[in-house]
């Protein structure tokens, strides 16, 4: 079929898209409606941890909407409480909101540390965040983020986000005052180009929390669920959260977020919260299949076995073609380019058959399905390295 057979006028114009339209995908690949085949290193923007229609997530979509799709959140359903008391048991923090986005999922986490501030600290209500973070696309998570793109955007916003600098605590120390309740952020900020927050700094932000009597709030959206080869992303540096909000991979790449709390700070009264899809059982039955595929020991070794097989050969690449500094952890990692073509060896790359991310305009971002395989990697460098050779030899 060609592109015109599918009128896109009718979709609101918020990105740039090229003409395809992809209309099936399997594992690491997508193919468009020409019959054509690409490697997808976006995954839906690190969405299908498990690859295309998997089918774990087939098989449970299509076995829970024979039982039960949605009761109302009024009621409980067995699939979330099934969810909820896994993701409970592997965070170590005992109550668990289910939502459908990661947005939502933040939202949440902002409103709980109010509501939190209101009892115990005497109405304090902000929540120091960071430059250059992420944390999404509604009034309040565009406040909290530090993307320089929102800084003008729908204004006035959500007032009470002062932002600190990622790895430097001074920075966090001096905005923390009596309105503060407290400290958001994410342990890699993605959306910045794959900026991981150092072991040090996240020991030192938790020991400052608790000394100011603060909350923590780990925004594990895109590095939950097994992304950085463990569980959870703050799990790298030892440390614990008192909130922690899940998203993209908790679905597989079906619409389903988490807001995890623990015990002490799950102050929320009837009414506060709520929403129409939260903890539909369709979703969190997908949710389970999802967690009980990643959770497993191997599984998670394997993600550490090729997210090192990735970052080895990104270190050659930019070796080789005189590039920049790697950067992540397991799964989710970024190419330095060393000038701003990142966008251009993305278009490049679509054409040779290779989907790459370019979050900044010199950096490519990598965060292949947590399945992918040794051989694909290999192709994607291979395909990275024509992209980027052919972009420099146009000048």
């Amino acid at each position: 079929m060609e592109f015109s057979e599918y009128p896109s006028h009718a979709l609101m114009e918020i990105t740039a898209r090229p003409d395809l339209v992809f209309v099936r995908g399997e594992g690491s690949w997508l193919w468009d409606n020409q019959g054509r085949r690409y490697l997808d290193f976006i995954q839906g923007w690190a969405v299908n941890c498990l690859g295309h229609c998997p089918p774990v997530i087939t098989q449970a979509l299509a076995e829970q909407s024979r039982l039960l799709i949605s009761p109302s959140p009024a009621f409980h359903n067995e699939p979330a409480m099934r969810l909820a008391a896994r993701i409970a048991e592997q965070s170590g923090l005992q109550r668990v909101f289910l939502t459908s986005t990661g947005a939502e999922a933040n939202e949440g986490a902002i409103k709980l540390a109010r509501k939190w501030g209101s009892l115990h600290r005497g109405g304090a209500y902000e929540i120091i965040s960071f430059h250059n973070a992420f944390h999404g696309r509604t009034l309040a998570t565009m406040s909290a983020s530090g993307k320089p793109q929102f800084e003008r955007l729908f204004e006035p916003k959500v007032p009470g986000f002062p932002k600190a600098r990622l790895n430097d605590i001074d920075s966090v120390r001096a905005l923390v005052n009596p309105r503060t309740v407290a400290v958001m952020l994410e342990p890699i900020q993605g959306e910045a180009g794959v900026v991981p927050a150092s072991v040090a700094f996240m020991r030192e932000l938790r020991e400052l929390t608790r000394a100011q009597g603060l909350l923590l709030i780990v925004d594990e959206i895109q590095t939950g669920v097994g992304r950085t080869g463990l569980p959870f992303g703050f799990q790298h540096s030892g440390i614990a959260p008192d909130i922690m909000t899940l998203g993209k991979h908790l679905g597989g790449g079906v619409p389903l977020g988490a807001l995890v709390a623990s015990e002490a700070v799950s102050c929320f009264e009837h009414g506060d919260q709520g929403g129409t899809y939260n903890g539909n059982p369709l979703m969190a039955a997908v949710g389970c299949a999802v967690w009980d595929v990643v959770m497993a020991p191997d599984f998670l070794k394997q993600v550490r076995a090729q997210g090192e097989r990735l970052r080895a050969g990104l270190v050659a690449l930019s070796r080789d073609c005189d590039l920049g500094a790697v950067r992540g952890e397991g799964l989710l990692l970024a190419l330095d380019l060393g000038a701003d073509i990142a966008s251009a060896v993305a278009e490049q790359a679509r054409e040779q058959g290779l989907l790459l991310n370019a979050p900044r305009p010199d950096r490519l971002r990598l965060m292949p399905a947590l399945t992918v395989s040794g051989d694909e990697i290999d192709q994607m460098l291979t395909l990275t390295r024509q992209a980027i050779e052919t972009v420099r030899s146009r000048g």
